[in-house]
């Protein structure tokens, strides 16, 4: 990603994309969260976005030395999804003799979903894509007033 204004609107648009993505597996997860019978007759498996710095980024000592040697720029290379994994925690067992999926014993096998997990990844997502909004906007204006300047 190239330096700059423009990297770092670059920077900002792929963390809003990965936060959006978060928020949509973090939806998924809550709207299953009671799922006992999948396609495949198991119960839902929760899900969790694995996220890793893009490409061409560089690492903080990396950015940390040319903020302190003049005449030099370094841009990290944002962020970016490298997949969409299941969680391996078990699922949950509760006692509901009524429930049509309970086995012999009376156990319900539930999705490894906690909500309050959920809604904190929820939170933490929604935060995260609004700083990066605000951080695109703070480049925008930038760019705006550089060129109001040279006008």
């Amino acid at each position: 990603m190239s330096g700059g204004l423009f990297g770092s609107m670059g920077i900002s648009a792929s963390g809003m994309s990965a936060d959006r993505l978060r928020m949509d597996v973090v939806a998924e997860n809550l709207a299953n969260a009671d799922t006992t019978r999948g396609a495949n007759g198991q119960p839902y498996q929760r899900k969790e976005v694995i996220l890793q710095e893009a490409p061409g980024g560089s690492t903080f000592a990396d950015t940390l030395a040319g903020a302190q040697a003049p005449g030099t720029q370094s841009v990290g290379g944002g962020v970016e999804v490298t997949g969409i994994v299941a969680d391996p925690s078990p699922p949950r067992r509760v006692y509901d003799p009524g429930h049509p999926d309970a086995d012999a014993q009376g156990y319900v096998t539930l999705p490894n979903v906690n909500p309050v997990t959920e809604m904190v990844d929820l939170i933490t997502s929604s935060r995260g894509y609004e700083a990066n909004v605000q951080a695109m906007n703070a480049a925008k204006q930038m760019f705006t007033r550089t060129l109001d300047i040279l006008h």
